[in-house]
């Protein structure tokens, strides 16, 4: 029996549109994509989710990445506001999960930059019930050691639980512990795979 739901949170509670976020600024289109490779797209990005370097370290890092961008790689990372959008969504599924019972907690990597920049599209963090931004605790996703941390800090059994996520890897790491997965390409058939566990 589902009693917990677990969000992540970019494309899943909001839209992470680190594309449209770049075409905002009117670059050219080789600058935007060089632009983009040497930030959002790019490994790296993973190490602002951990937490572990300084917003400092990571602006030099995207720099390093492609030295011939450096202007515009200023120009965007001195405000990420608008890489992440409200899912109008949101609030309504957790306010009507929670009515019904349900524990509803989000797991998901993410900066203390993005989070401070786009508190906006975050408003729905109010309404769940806890759980694990990585930058706050220097682990991200598909690393084992993030579910754990879950499951020990809210007293989790993982077969009373469901994770939904839009990355493979990510929901298949939570799979091996257990849990109850969702791979989630929109809410319509996230809704339909809640119901058929039993998630009304």
């Amino acid at each position: 029996m589902i009693r917990t739901i677990i969000f992540d949170i970019g494309n899943v509670l909001t839209v992470f549109g680190w594309k449209n976020f770049l075409k905002s600024f009117g670059f050219d289109a080789q600058t935007e994509e060089r632009v983009g490779k040497a930030t959002m797209d790019n490994p790296f990005w993973n190490e602002m989710d951990r937490g572990k370097l300084s917003e400092e370290e990571m602006l030099e890092g995207f720099i390093q990445n492609d030295p011939s961008v450096e202007k515009e790689i200023r120009q965007i990372y001195e405000n990420l506001h608008g890489i992440l959008t409200k899912a109008n969504y949101a609030i309504p599924w957790i306010k009507e999960l929670k009515a019904k019972g349900y524990q509803v907690l989000v797991l998901s990597n993410f900066s203390e930059k993005v989070a401070r920049e786009n508190a906006d599209a975050l408003d729905f963090l109010e309404y769940v019930d806890g759980g694990i931004l990585s930058y706050k605790d220097g682990v991200i996703k598909p690393d084992p050691a993030i579910y754990r941390l879950l499951l020990d800090r809210y007293g989790l059994k993982p077969e009373e639980c469901v994770f939904l996520d839009d990355v493979p890897k990510n929901v298949d790491a939570a799979a091996a512990f257990g849990i109850a997965t969702i791979l989630f390409r929109n809410q319509e058939q996230a809704m339909e795979e809640l119901r058929a566990l039993g998630v009304e």
